[in-house]
């Protein structure tokens, strides 16, 4: 039986490898807008973080997500991401 290789992604924040699952996708689609990706598949330019405050925090601080997905992004953006960390 052959096992399937689980796809693995760095986080902007403590950039380190995780699985794709356990982490939050940022996207910026093909209009420039960014927006938060719940399902993994939206197309874009995507950028990924752990589901932690302090990734999150690192990660706009350094700006990294917003070097990741080469433009700025809006402090609304940031907000979502908060309210989703918060909630799981």
């Amino acid at each position: 039986m052959k096992t399937r290789k689980i796809p693995m992604r760095m986080c902007v924040g403590c950039r380190e490898m995780r699985e794709k699952k356990a982490l939050l996708r940022i996207v910026k689609n093909a209009d420039g807008v960014i927006c938060f990706d719940r399902t993994g598949k939206v197309s874009g330019r995507g950028a990924y973080v752990c589901r932690s405050r302090e990734c999150l925090e690192k990660a706009v601080r350094q700006h990294q997500l917003e070097r990741a997905l080469e433009t700025k992004i809006d402090e609304t953006v940031y907000q979502q991401l908060m309210e989703e960390i918060d909630g799981d």
